[in-house]
């Protein structure tokens, strides 16, 4: 079975984007079953510990028993220590893999604290900015609050077409599709910025394209030898695996603004090929090849 962590870089607060809000995801990976009927996945999911210093798991992440974590870095800059790096970066030379993703502007730059490709891979408002400068500049217009990285590729509770950049991923493989890809991804109004740092074997996988300004932007890089590490991906917003970007009647915290759409409860195909997708990533970042899911 493989040991699955579900990790955010915050304390439970239940007005934010605490692991409470990602339970569609648990309790989908959490019912795959092998041909046999077993399970597939041994699902963790938590908030990091609160108040100050490192995480208690994070940091000694590297002595565990788990083969992937799945981070979603919710916090405004500062939900990483440099223990919790420490223990990461260990993680990942032992062989362990790793899903990281945050969100628009600064949301979520804490992984910039991690070291080699990892942290660079994520580009911010105000940390590691996307190397074209032409890119930093508003493609959200709509929340005047965010400034970019703020790529819009639709409405919470609507779905976008993605396109895979060849060559394409194993990870990307879908059986359901009529082109045997994937076709969809859950959208957000503001999804920040990720890149394939230069030097590195690194490569982007996925594209979007902004519902605003028709420009493509990166969904998701990925690598499965990173320096001899364990596999990694890299992706542009933890709004792809929210509970509110599944299904929009689980609700949201109250400082979100924008009206949600309703695409994916009128497109279950949407949701089949995120699900697919998410099956897919599990497998992949334990060493074990994508397949169907039922």
């Amino acid at each position: 079975m493989i040991s699955l962590l579900l990790q955010t870089t915050i304390a439970t607060d239940p007005d934010d984007w605490s692991i409470a809000r990602f339970s569609l995801l648990r309790d989908f990976l959490a019912s795959r079953r092998d041909a046999e009927g077993r399970p597939v996945f041994a699902v963790t999911a938590r908030d990091r510990d609160p108040g100050p210093g490192p995480d208690s798991v994070i940091s000694t992440l590297d002595a565990s028993a788990f083969d992937e974590m799945w981070l979603f870095a919710v916090d405004v800059g500062h939900g990483l220590t440099a223990e919790d790096c420490d223990g990461i970066r260990r993680f990942h030379e032992r062989g362990g893999g790793l899903m990281l993703t945050r969100d628009h502007m600064d949301l979520g730059s804490s992984l910039c604290g991690l070291e080699g490709w990892l942290g660079r891979a994520h580009h911010f408002h105000s940390r590691n900015e996307e190397p074209d400068q032409r890119r930093r500049c508003i493609d959200d217009p709509f929340t005047a609050s965010i400034l970019w990285p703020n790529y819009h590729s639709g409405a919470n509770g609507d779905y976008q077409e993605v396109r895979i950049v060849a060559p394409a991923h194993s990870v990307l493989r879908d059986p359901g599709s009529p082109t045997g890809w994937l076709r969809y991804l859950p959208a957000h109004p503001h999804e920040g910025a990720v890149g394939a740092p230069p030097g590195t074997d690194a490569r982007v996988i996925l594209e979007g394209a902004s519902r605003t300004t028709g420009n493509r932007f990166n969904l998701a890089v990925a690598t499965a030898s990173s320096s001899g590490g364990g596999p990694v991906l890299a992706e542009s917003t933890f709004h792809h695996f929210c509970d509110f970007n599944w299904d929009v009647d689980q609700g949201s915290p109250s400082f979100v603004s924008e009206a949600p759409g309703d695409g994916m409860s009128r497109n279950p195909d949407a949701l089949r090929s995120t699900r697919q997708y998410v099956h897919n990533v599990a497998l992949w970042l334990a060493g074990a090849l994508p397949g169907a899911i039922s």
